[in-house]
Parts: C-alpha cells; structure tokens; sequence
C-alpha cells in the first residue's frame, strides 16, 4: 500500500487523527494477535479482582513478566516495522522515540462506561492542559485485533481547548457526565487490519462492545519531556537490539535515557 506521508500529516496536522483501513494483513494480524493473547491471558490472571471490577486496559506489554524474549522481540519488530514507521515518521519526523503500549478491552463490570478524556488531563491541572495541547506531542497508533465499535474523536481538539459542551461534559460539571454524548464527536469503527494515529490529548473515548481487543503504541516527539515515562523494562536489552530488523525508535529512547542520566 502506498503511502502519500503529505497528506496523512495534513490531515492529523488538522484533524489531530487519521484511519487507514486494511493496512495489515489476516497474518500480521493473526501473528500479532497470538502474542498480545499471551500477554492478556496470564495478565489476566495476575490482576483478576482488578480485571473484574474497574479494568478497561492494560500497559507494559512489551515488558519481561509476561512474554518471552522471542515473543518480545516479535513485538518489537511489529511495533518499528516499516509499515508503522513510515506512519510515526509522518507525525514525528524527527527522531521519534518510544513510549509505552497500552491494551484496551471490554470492562467485565457493565457499570463502567466509555468516557471523554484528554490524555493529558491526568498529568495537569487546568491551565497547564491547555499549554499541553499546544507544546507537547504524543501519539496513539491503535491496532485492532477483532472488529470492534472503535473510537469517538473530536477532531480538531488536539490544538484547540474544550468549548463549553465538551468542559462540561469531561470534567463532569453541571450535572454532566463524562460518558454522556458529545454533539462534536465523531465515531471511528475500526476492524480486525485497520491502523488509527490519533493524538494522546485531543478529547477522545473507546467504545466499548463486540470483541474489543485493540493494541496502542505510543510514541512521542523527542522535544518533549516525557522519557521519564518509560519503563525501562518495556526496552528491548542489548541482545534484542541486534535482533530487530529496524531498532531505529527504541535508539531514540535509550538514547533520550542516556542524556537525561548526565
């Protein structure tokens, strides 16, 4: 599939997201799908009352306590493999390193809700949420592994603050809800080969429902201070290195370590 990286970037510079369907194969998908399962499972059964009664995602899944260094290093080279750098080299141009993996699934407790939030909101207060948007760049590439309801996006809200509604609504003021419906949003279905970059603090929710399982890779612009948010364990070591085909994103990241350790 060929990409036009101009008009991807025109329109994430815009929209603050874009979606490309059929992007992966039935067998990337099969063979991605095998490994994150693996996570899930023994995850699952390391936090079961977690995953019962307040669970929607997890994190860390390239780490070292549930995969093993041949199913890591998989995972490594689907998450710096061409097809999805030529897709963070369009939002991050310059040396974009890597922060962290995140899965989404369905919540067992039918009481919780899919809700609005900015990325950034769990960070900052108030005011430095707004400088957020305009100074910082981290960036979502979902993958679903089964056809799901997807996402609700408000385009646009990646550089500009929440208009009335949508305050309300986030911060659930007023009465409101932070699951309630937003005139703004938009709904992003997503399945089983789609790939959707979205940015980390524009104001967005999954929606839960069908077999959502979906892998985000988060990746960050290097001018930003966020390294202090990875794990050192979610790395790959100096032998994992050597075996990746492009290690290109996690160099940036020990490298933006190194520096910060002088």
């Amino acid at each position: 599939m060929k990409i036009n990286q101009r008009k991807l970037n025109k329109q994430y510079s815009e929209q603050g997201y874009f979606v490309i369907r059929n992007y992966f194969n039935s067998d990337e998908i099969a063979a991605l799908r095998k490994v994150v399962l693996t996570f899930h499972e023994l995850w699952k059964i390391d936090n079961a009352v977690f995953y019962k009664e307040e669970a929607f995602n997890s994190s860390l899944i390239t780490g070292s306590q549930y995969l093993s260094s041949d199913d890591r290093i998989k995972l490594f080279n689907f998450i710096s493999s061409p097809k999805m750098m030529v897709l963070i080299d369009t939002v991050i141009p310059n040396k974009p390193a890597f922060m962290n993996t995140q899965l989404f699934f369905n919540p067992v407790n039918v009481k919780l809700k899919d809700f609005w939030h900015r990325d950034c909101q769990y960070d900052h207060d108030i005011e430095d949420q707004k400088i957020a948007i305009q100074e910082t760049q981290v960036v979502h590439l979902r993958v679903p592994l089964f056809d799901e309801l997807g996402m609700e996006l408000v385009p646009g809200t990646h550089k500009r603050w929440d208009n009335n509604e949508e305050f309300t609504v986030r911060q659930e003021t007023q009465g409101k809800l932070s699951c309630d419906n937003l005139s703004t949003g938009k709904k992003i279905p997503l399945a089983a080969g789609d790939l959707l970059v979205f940015s980390a603090d524009m104001i967005h929710r999954g929606l839960y429902g069908l077999d959502r399982l979906a892998l985000d890779v988060l990746v960050f612009d290097p001018k930003g201070d966020f390294v202090d948010y990875v794990d050192d364990d979610c790395l790959p070591n100096g032998e994992m290195l050597t075996a990746l085909d492009e290690p290109r994103l996690f160099h940036n990241t020990l490298e933006l370590k190194a520096q910060r350790a002088c």
